[in-house]
């Protein structure tokens, strides 16, 4: 493909409970739209089939990449080794078990044609549709997490961690050449220097449903994206977002 359209980037470790589902789903939303695209599968050193089953699935489709990391490395390692090798005029990651429904891509293309950087799905705006809500305590520690992060980092943005974003390509690789955050936190850092470099974000509500098979702990987890947002302030002190 010489022209892509729409890249949406896709981190998996230890997926193969769930990924051919989504890609099944993403491939056929896409194959109706009428632009060209590209799904990009960043295996993050999965030690089950995941990679295998990807690569089988690639050969029958060109739409189809697999980037490999030699080790797990992080979501957000992956993420950003897939937004910044994507060739898309607007660029998405979502996250392996499709939590946010790939149809909620129309609204964000409508916001990213008119106007705006980076647009981010939300879980907690009016309007939002939560079809199977997180465990209480989840959402809890979720709810503290933004708070912190709207008194230290990003004032304004009320669900920084929903797995569903879009960026135009020129942003992606102002945004994520400067990020280094490899944990969960990584979305935190993205939009704190999209926002220091004055592109224009938008949050919209979506449709979600949590999944059973999480990959966050909730403890170990939180207490590294807590360390994670003070990092983040750090790495700014010593300007390394200029």
């Amino acid at each position: 493909m010489k022209d892509c359209f729409l890249s949406i980037i896709i981190p998996a470790y230890n997926e193969e409970k769930r990924l051919l589902s989504t890609l099944a789903k993403i491939r056929a939303y896409l194959f109706n739209q009428g632009f060209p695209y590209e799904i990009i599968i960043v295996d993050d050193g999965s030690t089950d089939g995941t990679l295998q089953m990807v690569k089988n699935f690639a050969c029958s489709d060109n739409h189809i990449v697999v980037l490999a990391n030699e080790r797990n490395s992080g979501k957000g390692y992956s993420v950003r080794k897939g937004m910044l090798s994507a060739r898309g005029e607007y660029i998405f990651f979502t996250d392996a078990d499709l939590s946010t429904p790939i149809e909620e891509i129309e609204k964000c293309l409508r916001y990213l044609a008119n106007g705006y950087d980076v647009v981010i799905g939300s879980r907690s705006m009016h309007g939002s549709c939560i079809t199977i809500r997180q465990p209480w305590y989840r959402e809890k520690m979720g709810k503290i997490f933004n708070f912190i992060v709207n008194m230290v980092l990003l004032k304004g943005i009320v669900d920084t961690q929903c797995g569903f974003k879009g960026f135009k390509k020129e942003v992606v690789k102002t945004v994520f050449s400067r990020c280094s955050v490899d944990g969960f936190s990584f979305d935190v850092e993205s939009l704190y220097v999209a926002r220091k470099f004055n592109f224009k974000i938008k949050e919209i509500p979506i449709r979600w449903e949590n999944s059973a098979l999480s990959k966050v702990n909730p403890i170990r987890h939180s207490l590294q994206m807590f360390r994670d947002i003070f990092r983040i302030k750090m790495k700014d002190f010593k300007g390394c977002y200029r």
